[in-house]
């Protein structure tokens, strides 16, 4: 299995959308336990090529900070499973999810595009 987060600076980043980072991890189903691991640079692509992106890698499983539903939506075509509203240290969350104890929000959004006028610079104050 292969899992991803949206990474920055060893946290889970909290913009699924402006991720430039995600870090990628590769489980061995038979011991549950994190057996590789290694970040991927997004190059730049936006909230519609990462679904693409993150299938093309072979991932299975991506844990977020603040997603969209447009995003959750291109995700799930992808056959990528989503825990969007995690926060905190990127292993330490795959580590929790890997126990079954991941903290996270499954009814976490994103609509900062609809927005987006509302904040200075651009940026979401929630995502």
């Amino acid at each position: 299995m292969r899992i991803a987060v949206t990474y920055e600076n060893g946290m889970i980043g909290q913009h699924f959308g402006r991720a430039e980072h995600f870090k990628m991890y590769e489980i061995d189903n038979q011991t549950r336990t994190i057996s590789a691991s290694l970040v991927l640079d997004s190059n730049g692509a936006g909230h519609g090529a990462l679904a693409g992106f993150l299938k093309e890698a072979g991932i299975e499983i991506l844990i977020c900070g603040g997603i969209g539903m447009g995003a959750r939506a291109g995700l799930a075509q992808a056959g990528i499973e989503v825990f969007p509203g995690a926060s905190g240290n990127a292993d330490d969350a795959v580590e929790a999810f890997l126990k079954g104890n991941l903290a996270y929000n499954p009814d976490t959004d994103c609509n900062c595009h609809e927005h987006e006028h509302e904040h200075e610079h651009g940026e979401c104050s929630h995502c």
